[in-house]
Order: structure tokens, then C-alpha cells, then sequence
């Protein structure tokens, strides 16, 4: 009688299965749906048994920063791209404009990035990342004198967080009016121009206005 243990190989590759499948699954409902979207829920869009979920990621949290360090990993990307173009101003645009697209099509990025919700440690190694790559893109355009002398690094963040707002309370009215108030933006910022930026699109009307301005809720008493 035989007494070899049976081949493990093939449960190796069922739970990494299992763990590719709950990653994309989780990444597709945090995108769509937010952080609220709980283990048991992720558990039911994958088809998987809540204790495959649990043995793969404890808790929430796990799950979250496997996901958030692959995202942040595609912001350092759009930033280091930044810095590459030779006009400063035209990095400094395209790194606005394709941090808060990702931000759009992502709630869940967006929450754990601009929030600070979720997750401090991560969110605090994040911006230690990010930071100096957007201090060096805003330098870069101050000193080709493109971007107005008095705009801090710190500045950008809330930039962010202003347009990730937006496109928030726009999602269900028209989730890329963002657009236009990015052009509006970054007229602002710049030293000087021959005429105004091309906003790309119109305005909302009265009644998508009311539909947005609906959206808005105050914030919770500390």
C-alpha cells in the first residue's frame, strides 16, 4: 500500500483561482458601488462560499489594500508619465485630468484616496508615494512659468478632492461634466493665456443641475 500524500499542486491553483477571482470580482464592486459593498456581497457576485472570502481575506481591510496598492501603483504611473513631458504645463494637465478620470470610473479609489475613510496607515504611505512626484510636476511648471507662482503642492489634493466631488454628485446626471470645470480649473491656475481654455462641453441644464445639487449631503457632526 502506498503511503505518498495525495498531489497538493491542484488546491494551490483552486485557492489562487479563488483569490484572482475575488480580486476582480471586489475590484469591479468598489468601483461601482463604493466601499460599503461587504465580504458577504463580494462572496455572492464571485459564486464562492462567504468562508472561501473569509479564508482569503480576513477582513475587509485586507481586501481593500491588495486592490488600493495595485491602483496606487497605476497613479505613481500617470505621475512619473507627467514628468515626462517636455512642456511642464501639459504634464501638469494631463496628470490632473487622468487622476480624476480614475477617480470618476473608481468610488472606491476615490473614497480611500480623497477621504481618508478607510485605511489611514495606507492612505498615509500613499501620499508619502505621491507626494513628492506632485510637488516635482508643480515645480517643474513654475519654473518653465507656465503654473502661477503662488500654487503649493499642497494645493493639488484639494483640486482633487473638489473635482472628485463633483463628478460624485454628477455620476447619474452626466458623469463627465467634470471635464468642462477641469478646463474652468485650470484656467485659474495658469499665468497667462491668449484667450480662454475650450471647455469641450456645455453646461448642465437648470433641471440636471437640480438633480446634482440633490445629491449633496451634508457632513456628519464630529
Amino acid at each position: 500500500m502506498s503511503t505518498s500524500s495525495p498531489p497538493e499542486r491542484p488546491l494551490r491553483r483552486d485557492a489562487e483561482r479563488n483569490r484572482q477571482r475575488i480580486l476582480a470580482v471586489a475590484r469591479d464592486a468598489f468601483r461601482d458601488d463604493g466601499l460599503a459593498v461587504t465580504l458577504d456581497e463580494i462572496a455572492r457576485r464571485a459564486g464562492l462560499g462567504v468562508g472561501t472570502i473569509y479564508r482569503r481575506f480576513p477582513d475587509k481591510e485586507q481586501l481593500i489594500d491588495a486592490l488600493f496598492e495595485e491602483r496606487m501603483s497605476e497613479m505613481v504611473a500617470l505621475a512619473e508619465n507627467a514628468l515626462q513631458c517636455e512642456d511642464a504645463w501639459d504634464g501638469l494637465v494631463a496628470f490632473l485630468e487622468a487622476a480624476t478620470a480614475a477617480h470618476a470610473e473608481d468610488r472606491g479609489l476615490k473614497e480611500v484616496a480623497l477621504s481618508g475613510a478607510h485605511g489611514l496607515d495606507r492612505v498615509a504611505r500613499a501620499r508619502q508615494l505621491m507626494f513628492p512626484l506632485v510637488t516635482r510636476i508643480v515645480e517643474r511648471a513654475q519654473e518653465q512659468g507656465s503654473l502661477r507662482p503662488d500654487i503649493q503642492p499642497t494645493d493639488m489634493p484639494l483640486l482633487q478632492l473638489m473635482l472628485g466631488s463633483l463628478s460624485e454628485c454628477t455620476r447619474d446626471v452626466d458623469p463627465a461634466i467634470w471635464r468642462r470645470y477641469l478646463g474652468i480649473l485650470t484656467d485659474g491656475l495658469r499665468t497667462r493665456r491668449d484667450g480662454p481654455t475650450p471647455l469641450g462641453c456645455g453646461g448642465l441644464e437648470p433641471e440636471q443641475v437640480q438633480r446634482t445639487m440633490r445629491c449633496w449631503r451634508p457632513s456628519a457632526a464630529r
